[in-house]
């Protein structure tokens, strides 16, 4: 029997979405999808299951970091040059090359653990996780 199983569908609902909202908020619809991820995470933070305030905690810090990396890197275009500058092209492609890619990745990989009713943390910067969260089976 799957762990998925085990779970009330509520939480595996709210894991799904708030990882597609955590996408939606890179690719889709950026500050719109945030501010629904942001609401989503402010009213079922404290009663959620034990999954889906894994993927609501870890969603809303994804995106805080991803904020944080576009904050560095007007920062930096500025300090080369501004946007007229000879290197902003260089730094703005090698953003998303590897930063941008690899957040979309790691939400990607959090959605599937979602739908799976497993729980993920990111790496290095993850939040830890909350007691009773399920993880992969063996």
């Amino acid at each position: 029997m799957p762990r998925s199983a085990e779970l009330p569908e509520a939480g595996l609902s709210l894991a799904v979405m708030a990882e597609a909202l955590y996408l939606s908020n890179l690719l889709l619809a950026p500050g719109l999808a945030f501010l629904a991820l942001l609401w989503l995470w402010w009213r079922h933070r404290g009663q959620a299951p034990a999954l889906a305030r894994a993927h609501l905690a870890q969603a809303v810090s994804g995106s805080l970091w991803a904020g944080v990396l576009l904050v560095v890197l007007n920062a930096v275009i500025v300090l080369l040059g501004g946007y007229d500058g000879p290197w902003t092209w260089v730094v703005v492609i090698t953003y998303f090359t590897f930063c941008h890619s690899a957040l979309v990745v790691f939400g990607a990989y959090g959605l599937a653990k979602a739908m799976a009713g497993q729980c993920w943390r990111y790496p290095l910067l993850g939040r830890p996780l909350p007691n009773g969260c399920p993880e992969a089976l063996s």
